[in-house]
């Protein structure tokens, strides 16, 4: 397996995958998205800024699913630019060929796996915090895998969590629910998860220090040892 660091400006990704095209092909699909991306902030600055969902005219694939996901979820837009920029990657690699693709973007990530796959739990100081991994059996289609957290990485959070962990086909849904999800949360109050019905949120977990909050169908939580050097750095500030 190779694992290859990846970096663009802001996005700052590692890649895996069993050869050096399909590594190619993921750099070049997330390189191709950002463009997109770029172009719709050039054509509307407020894209980049909005915390609220976003209702003007706009182009690309990766750019509309973000829009989307974020209406959905009653988010920015950019609140879901690292999953759909993993997305877009994955869905590269696979147009290459590959049967095993992972792009872990700032801890947004997306994946096509045939292997089981353990995925680290990253919270901080929670006591939980590098102790756990997801076991992610064989996956057929592509599973996003996305966390948010208040008190880890640069982006913005208007919460209290450690990590919000949700998984979703919908690499972009994912990305943009973990956002508004730890953006409420709270050990006392769980009310925001109640908007998760009907969506294509599979499951999610929250960690608060001691509290750990299940919902949903999640893979197997197992105990781990995580290296703290393999932890992707995060994206810019957008966690809208």
């Amino acid at each position: 397996m190779i694992r290859k660091h990846f970096e663009c400006r802001e996005t700052i990704a590692t890649i895996l995958a069993d050869g050096e095209a399909h590594v190619r092909a993921g750099e070049e699909g997330m390189l191709a998205a950002r463009r997109e991306v770029e172009r719709q902030i050039a054509r509307d600055p407020y894209f980049r800024t909005t915390f609220e969902p976003y209702d003007r005219p706009c182009e690309g694939a990766t750019v509309v699913r973000m829009v989307d996901a974020a209406r959905r979820a009653d988010v920015g837009p950019m609140a879901a630019v690292a999953g759909a920029i993993a997305w877009a990657g994955v869905e590269a690699m696979l147009e290459a060929g590959a049967s095993f693709a992972v792009i872990d973007n700032g801890g947004d990530i997306a994946l096509r796996t045939d292997r089981d796959l353990r995925v680290g739990l990253h919270a901080g100081s929670a006591p939980i915090s590098n102790r756990a991994a997801f076991l992610v059996p064989p996956q057929g289609q592509i599973l996003g895998i996305c966390t948010s957290s208040a008190t880890v990485g640069p982006s913005i959070s208007l919460g209290i969590a450690d990590a919000v962990v949700v998984f979703s086909h919908d690499v972009a849904d994912a990305d943009a629910w973990a956002t508004a999800c730890c953006n409420q949360i709270r050990p006392d109050d769980r009310r925001c998860l109640d908007r998760l019905a009907g969506s294509s949120v599979i499951g999610l977990l929250a960690v608060m220090n001691e509290t750990v909050v299940r919902w949903g169908d999640l893979p197997p939580l197992v105990a781990a040892s995580v290296d703290e050097r393999l932890i992707t750095a995060g994206e810019s500030p957008h966690g809208h």
